[in-house]
């Protein structure tokens, strides 16, 4: 028996789909059109505590930034579209960005000061599929938020415990620097956010 082999569609295509598809949440992954999971509210807690936090560093700092509720990130020339979780827009190189007027679309690192995911049970495009198209992007600074411990034991450990995860760009490259428990969190991009991996974790708590 043959199976059907999905049809592929373009990253022009996914974005004139997406009006239809308001009430549930989808990513392009390499022409592929993915349903993501629903949030469960101890991950919209997280996504809701960093979307307090951090808009306050950006006023205090007086920087450019904002925090699009909606924006696509595209790795150029690919047909791939996410919708991070939590992301950072630097205004100041809306110029630069050809698709941002017509579909809120970014395809470029210095566009995007730092991007967070915060992990679900699809944790692998976390880890393995974003980090590596963020990083060819160009993106300083990728957090990946594991609060619920769902990532594979050589990237939280082995007993697995919540992790942040966070890469910065290094000669191109991701190096990642690890936070669990009460370390406090080290941020390039705000280094003066004084926040722990458990207040973060915690946040629904709180």
């Amino acid at each position: 028996m043959t199976q059907a082999i999905p049809k592929l569609i373009t990253f022009e295509e996914f974005v004139d789909r997406l009006p239809e598809n308001s009430g549930i949440r989808h990513e392009l992954h390499n022409g592929e059109i993915i349903e993501m999971a629903r949030p469960v509210g101890d991950h919209e807690e997280v996504k809701g505590f960093l979307g307090i936090e951090i808009p306050v560093e950006i006023k205090r700092l007086g920087l450019p930034y904002v925090i699009p509720n909606q924006a696509i990130v595209r790795p150029p020339e690919k047909d791939s579209g996410y919708f991070p979780d939590v992301l950072v827009l630097n205004r100041a190189n809306l110029v630069n960005e050809q698709l941002w007027k017509k579909s809120s679309t970014l395809s470029l690192g210095a566009s995007i000061p730092l991007v967070i995911e915060i992990v679900s049970t699809n944790w692998r495009d976390d880890y393995y599929l974003k980090f590596a198209d963020y990083e060819e992007m160009g993106i300083p600074e990728y957090w990946i938020v594991d609060y619920a411990a769902l990532g594979g034991r050589k990237f939280i450990g082995n007993p697995k415990q919540p992790t942040i995860s966070i890469c910065n760009l290094v000669d191109e490259e991701y190096q990642i620097s690890k936070f669990q428990n009460n370390d406090v969190i080290i941020s390039q991009t705000f280094p003066d956010l004084n926040l722990t991996a458990n207040q973060i974790f915690q946040a629904g708590l709180m």
